[in-house]
Order: structure tokens, then sequence, then C-alpha cells
């Protein structure tokens, strides 16, 4: 047993303490336990020194694995999305800074920024093109403001409706750019399986190796979440986006959708897009300079003026109250209001009541002319259009149809993006600029050998919504009527109304 200083000197004291006063063996005392104090508080000195040292050596590593973190897919692998990893070397602190410190959340997923908004196609997003001066209403509201003071950003829960061509997906692409924050962009189809799901479907490698750390980062904030597109999937994947909304109520989330009968989420606002009145028509015509091709024959003032004479002819043209409101409905559309300013460039006289046909045409004579008398394959390109919407594909396949893209490029009907493969080299992608373009083509394959089984194939689709409007606008009025009878049965059996009322609406249109 070891025998302290302290020890040896009482002994001492024991043995001689007939040699000493009672003052001095009492003085004695008092410094040799005051000797000893000072002994045991040096040594919790020590002891809370390196206590704190290790500290900052550990909160030291951390801070500089996170600097690191964004640019080395080890760091990323080896102590932040391996849970035993972070939770030892981390101890209790790490998952709690990283899940509720803002910056912290910010840094985890700046690696995969890209992929949460590869669906935007922000590449392809001209933020000087863009068309700010719509405007939406509050459900239930009478009151119409600027949709840049209504959603000046993603914030709460929000549901932006209206009909296609409004703006919508140009509007969440319009937020998504601007914002500082760490945002995801997702299709409604591509969450058929779920909204963390698809979520998870766009974080590579090591962070599905963590699914409940990702689960957690998701509800305390960490991603605002915009979903484009409910209109078009099936009632149950509506039902999914719903509940995730509902229990996801702190987080900043956008929905997007045309109108449509079912239950929103109980916590979220809706703003209805509203269609452009006559100045903000004028204002978006004259707007559109910045896209009219390199080859139009009327530019500057000169297109400025002919927009301006446009209007007052067509909105002063005698017609009945029907034709009046279809008019009224197309002019008052940016989608189809671009068409018009494109074929005024061009010297054309749009025909509001039959634009996307006219557009084609106009595109097909071009393609005539380029390519040496050669006619545009529309059956077979439709027919390919059609396979895209059935396996859910956006991308044009360009190996079948460069030269038919090229023309239709130029017509402002697709647009390209540049990208690089697996291999580093660079590609190009096609799509379609708008689903109204797409549907065009799609209408195609309804018309031909295959009209009665693909009519009734698809009646339940989702996918396949404006199809049936187009074909209520286009097919002979009588094939019209007997398809709204089909579209009425189904909806009785079926409670779905989503494509029968609109449908009625547009062949009744059609026959006053």
């Amino acid at each position: 047993m070891r025998i302290t200083a302290f020890d040896k000197a009482l002994k001492v004291r024991k043995e001689n303490s007939n040699l000493f006063s009672k003052t001095q063996v009492d003085t004695l005392s008092s410094s040799l336990i005051a000797l000893k104090q000072k002994q045991q508080s040096d040594l919790r000195v020590k002891i809370i020194n390196w206590i704190g040292k290790g500290w900052l050596i550990q909160i030291g590593f951390w801070v500089v694995l996170i600097f690191i973190y964004p640019k080395s897919s080890q760091v990323q692998a080896i102590f932040f999305w391996n849970p035993k990893v972070r939770k030892i070397l981390g101890l209790w602190y790490v998952d709690l800074a990283l899940t509720w410190i803002p910056f912290l959340r910010y840094k985890l997923f700046i690696p995969f920024k890209d992929s949460l908004l590869s669906d935007a196609h922000l590449d392809t997003f001209d933020v000087h093109t863009y068309f700010a001066n719509s405007d939406v209403k509050l459900q239930g509201s009478t009151d119409i403001k600027s949709i840049r003071e209504a959603i000046p950003e993603i914030k709460e829960q929000v549901i932006l409706e209206g009909e296609s061509g409004l703006g919508k997906s140009m509007f969440l692409r319009h937020l998504v750019k601007s914002s500082q924050r760490i945002v995801v962009y997702l299709p409604a189809q591509k969450c058929a399986q779920g909204v963390i799901e698809a979520i998870k479907d766009k974080l590579h490698g090591h962070v599905k190796e963590d699914p409940n750390f990702l689960e957690i980062l998701i509800y305390s904030g960490a991603i605002d979440i915009c979903i484009d597109g409910l209109n078009e999937v099936t009632p149950d994947t509506r039902a999914n986006i719903t509940g995730f909304v509902e229990r996801y109520f702190k987080g900043n989330i956008i929905l997007a959708t045309q109108p449509l009968e079912w239950t929103p989420p109980s916590n979220a606002q809706t703003y209805i897009i509203q269609p452009l009145n006559q100045e903000q028509i004028e204002q978006f015509l004259v707007s559109r300079q910045e896209i009219l091709p390199s080859n139009a024959s009327v530019k500057g003032s000169d297109y400025e003026q002919a927009c301006k004479n446009y209007l007052a002819t067509i909105l002063s043209q005698p017609q009945s109250e029907e034709e009046q409101k279809a008019i009224r409905r197309m002019l008052s559309n940016p989608m189809e209001l671009t068409v018009v300013a494109l074929m005024i460039a061009q010297r054309e006289k749009p025909n509001l009541l039959n634009l996307q046909q006219q557009q084609y045409e106009m595109m097909a004579e071009d393609y005539n002319r380029l390519y040496f008398a050669k006619i545009f394959p529309l059956e077979a390109f439709s027919e390919t259009v059609y396979q895209m919407r059935l396996n859910d594909e956006s991308a044009i396949p360009p190996e079948e149809w460069l030269e038919e893209l090229q023309c239709m490029e130029r017509h402002k009907m697709v647009i390209s993006r540049q990208l690089v493969d697996f291999e580093e080299k660079p590609t190009k992608k096609w799509n379609f600029r708008h689903d109204k373009i797409q549907e065009f083509f799609i209408v195609q394959t309804f018309l031909g050998e295959q009209k009665d089984n693909r009519v009734t194939e698809h009646i339940s689709d989702p996918r396949f919504r404006g199809v049936y409007f187009l074909l209520a606008t286009t097919i002979p009025i009588d094939d019209a009527k007997n398809l709204r009878e089909m579209l009425i049965q189904y909806a009785a059996e079926t409670k779905d109304h989503t494509v029968s009322d609109t449908f009625i609406q547009l062949v009744r249109s059609r026959q006053t």
C-alpha cells in the first residue's frame, strides 16, 4: 500500500507530539491539509484541461470533416452516412448538430444538389424570358395578387392550381432556380411509392445505407420540396403525397396541379393561377422577342406594333359569346400565346381555335423545304411519342428522329439540353417544350386504326388526361359526343370525374 507524504507527516506528528506545543501541532496540520487540497485541485485542473483539449480536438476533427465532406466521397461514406462510425466517433452531439443546425444540414446535401433538381431541367430555364407578371387568387377569397407577392419563396405548404399552360411548372422552376436552400423537384409520377422513396432515389451512393437518418433530416426541414403534376397520377399516388404533406406539416412544400376532384392536404393553402388579362397579354407577347428565332421576319419595334395590331383586330371582331370565351381562353394562356408570338413573327395569322394543328403544319412545311420535299413522318413519330408516355419517358430518342427534332426545335416545339454521358462524352437530350405539344402527337395515334382500342384502354389513365381534352376539340362532333357518353358512364361507375366534367364543357362549347 502506497504511503503518501501526508500520511508520513501525520505519523511523525504522533511519534513526536510530545516534542511540540499544541499550537505548533495545529499549525503544521493545517499546512499539511492545505497542501493536500492544493494537490487535489491541481489534479482536477489537469483532468479538466485534458478533457477540454480532447473536446476541442474532437470538435475540430468534425469541423474539418464537414468542410472536406462536399468534395470527398470517402468522407461522406466513412464518417457521415455510416451510422455506426458517426455515432461512435461523434458521441451524442454530432447527430443532434447535423439534424438541427441549418448550416450543417445544408452542407450534408450539397453533393446531391444537382441530382435533386435534375427533373427541373434548370439548364434550359432562362430567367430573362420568364414572364413573372401572372396573378393568383387564394381559394375562397376574391383578392387577386401578383404570384410573386403571394408566393415569394417555398415556405410552409402551398398548392398551386391552374389550367394546362398557365405556367405552373415554369413558376416552380423559377422558385427552385432562385432558392438559396436545398430543394428537391419531383414529378408526381415518381412519388408512386411515396415521397420519401422518390427523394431516396435521387440520392446516390452512401446515403441509402442510412435511411433512418435521411428521414430524420427530411422531417427536420433539411430539404424544401416541389411536386409537380398531381393531376397526372392515380388517386392512390395523390393520397400518398397528401399523407406525406400532412405528416410533414412543418416542412416547406409546394404542389402544382390542374383543377381536379381530390382531397388536398388540410394544412395547405391553395392559390389559383388567373388567366392573363388584356394588359398582361400584350406584355407577354412583346416579351417573347427574347425567344424569337434568328430568322424571324418581324422583329424589334415592328414586332411590337404587329402584336398590338393583332390583339386590336382579334378582340374587336364580331363573335358569338362562346367564340369570345374560347378566344379569350387561348389568349390568356401563356403556352398558347407563345405559339401566337412565333406566328406573328413569321407574318402568319394565328388560328386560335386550331392553334396546335397550325403550328404543326408550319413546322411540317419547313421540314419539307429543308429536306428536299421529304414529308414529315407524322404517324411513325407519333407512335414513338405515344410509347414514351406509356413508359413514362420524357426524352425523345435522337437516333431515330434527329432531322425531325432539329426542325421542331426551330419552331420551338422541342428544346435540347447539352449533357455528358457515362463515358464523359458530350451528348444532347431532347424534350417537348410543353405537355400540350406532346399530346398533339399522341392524339394522332388515337385517330387511326388503333382509335377504338386506345380510347377505351386509357380512359382511367391520368397520364392521358390532356389527350382526352384535345380529342374533345379535334375529333368529329359526333365522335366527341359518343366519347362523352363513355366518359360519363365511367365517371358514374368510378366516381372519378377528373376527365368527364371538363370534356363535357369542351364538347358543349363546340356545339354552341
